[in-house]
């Protein structure tokens, strides 16, 4: 069954894909507008914040945002922090706890990372652990390789696909991984960005 679903999100991804090199730095005329884009981190379910008050100890926390997208703190019941920066989620906080204390001044710092849904990097297929993983700016292919372990078992690597979306169009990429992870072959390596999806095919022998 999970073959099945696999290969049924292979095909539905290459439907509407246009297969294309691999977008190195200098193939796709560098990667820094990206980077400068992604530069301000975005609050999703599942993170870990560190909250500081000044000079309210007794209201400092450390909470973690709920699948609801939102946090509950001292004074502060319900807020959403999901898709917000921390600076954000900060004045906002500030703006409530205002009612009950003299010009507070809030701090949040995010301190376990999953980042918002639309935002994380999928594998699936033939990882050793494929798995949804939080983007982080300056990301490459080979991090996202090492973060889910490698290729699997049966993996044909030098037949992976990276799937991005640019402007509502799902454009498809060439990835040979066994190319970058067995031989060094750092050509093969690639800048990542939000959203983008690595399929591993299965070998056939």
């Amino acid at each position: 069954m999970k073959r099945i679903l696999s290969l049924a999100l292979f095909a539905a991804l290459a439907a509407c894909a246009t297969t294309q090199p691999i977008p190195t730095s200098a193939s796709s005329g560098g990667s820094s507008e990206v980077v400068i884009d992604q530069t301000t981190y975005r609050i999703g379910p599942g993170d870990m914040l560190d909250i500081f008050v000044w000079r309210n100890p007794e209201i400092s926390t450390k909470v973690p945002v709920r699948p609801d997208g939102k946090i509950s703190t001292p004074l502060v019941e319900d807020m959403v922090a999901v898709g917000k920066t921390p600076s954000e989620l900060a004045r906002d906080m500030e703006a409530v706890l205002a009612k009950y204390i003299k010009s507070p001044s809030v701090n949040v710092i995010v301190t376990d990372f999953q980042g918002v849904f639309a935002e994380q990097i999928r594998v699936v297929g033939q990882a050793a652990n494929p798995q949804a993983i939080p983007y982080r700016e300056g990301m490459t292919v080979l991090d996202v390789m090492i973060a889910v372990g490698g290729l699997g078992e049966f993996a044909a690597g030098n037949k992976a696909k990276l799937v991005r979306k640019i402007d509502g169009t799902s454009t498809e990429y060439r990835l040979r991984l066994s190319d970058l992870l067995n031989n060094g072959d750092i050509s093969q390596n690639a800048d990542i960005r939000p959203g983008d999806v690595i399929i591993i095919p299965e070998t056939f022998f």
